[in-house]
């Protein structure tokens, strides 16, 4: 399948989908509309809420806060979870002792973790970057720890055998069989980093997409929580194309495996 015809197909089933939710929700049937408006709000209300913000200017000071948010979480999170992941992989008697704490944190609900970062980081963007931290490092540690764990036996002894050092078995066999695995789970941390910051800006914040979304709901503004909802997701659409684009970059080497329609 063409890249062309792969992007015609995927905005085909937006607009049958827009259109579904406009007929259901403005068209009677047997006297009734299927969903009312009041609930559901339709496509037309949301988009011209969409553009009043972003006519208007209100959108950009909420995008820029959430944007730090998730950025900063995102490097963070990715950052430590990299660092852990390889570090337990090249100690498996360290692993094996911590093994259960990690395990318990990431059991840890992370909507009961956000009033304690409240009330330890306040209101402002840090106790947000920690709930999004918290999201953000688990994904990452467990792919990467994976990923090094996974290399073949083989490849590290002929990588032996040819007299390469820990260094360099770094840099050529532990990471590049690492990076597969780590953007397989940076492409779904992007998503969790967003949610961290909008979850910690629904729950007390004075600014943000969260915040936004939260006003909205506050008044009964259907429009405006499907508003939110949609910047949010073409938010993260933006941020994971970043990653795929830099991921592309990185795994050059990797083979291109040909698939058949």
């Amino acid at each position: 399948m063409s890249r062309v015809t792969l992007l015609a197909l995927q905005v085909m089933v937006a607009v049958v989908s827009l259109m579904l939710w406009q007929l259901l929700t403005t068209v009677p049937v047997f006297g009734r509309v299927l969903l009312p408006p009041f609930f559901f709000s339709n496509p037309l209300d949301v988009a011209h809420q969409i553009y009043i913000w972003f006519a208007t200017g209100v959108i950009w000071k909420h995008l820029w806060v959430t944007l730090i948010e998730a950025v900063l979480a995102f490097f963070i999170g990715s950052i430590g979870g990299v660092l852990v992941g390889f570090w337990f992989a090249r100690q498996p008697r360290t692993a094996a002792v911590f093994d259960p704490y990690v395990k318990m944190a990431n059991a840890l609900p992370r909507v009961v973790l956000a009033p304690i970062f409240t009330l330890w980081l306040g209101l402002g963007i840090w106790s947000k970057v920690a709930l999004g931290v918290t999201l953000v490092f688990f994904i990452v540690f467990f792919n990467v720890y994976q990923g090094v764990k996974e290399v073949s036996p083989t490849v590290l002894a002929n990588a032996r055998m040819l007299g390469m050092n820990e260094r360099q078995l770094m840099r050529h066999v532990y990471w590049p069989s690492a990076l597969s695995w780590m953007f397989s789970s940076l492409h779904t941390s992007v998503g969790f980093a967003v949610v961290g910051a909008v979850v910690g800006e629904y729950l007390g914040a004075a600014a943000g997409l969260g915040y936004l979304i939260q006003q909205a709901e506050g008044i009964f503004d259907v429009a405006g929580v499907f508003a939110g909802m949609f910047v949010l997701a073409a938010f993260v659409i933006v941020i994971d194309t970043i990653v795929t684009v830099i991921e592309k970059r990185l795994l050059v080497w990797r083979p291109v495996v040909e698939t058949r329609p």
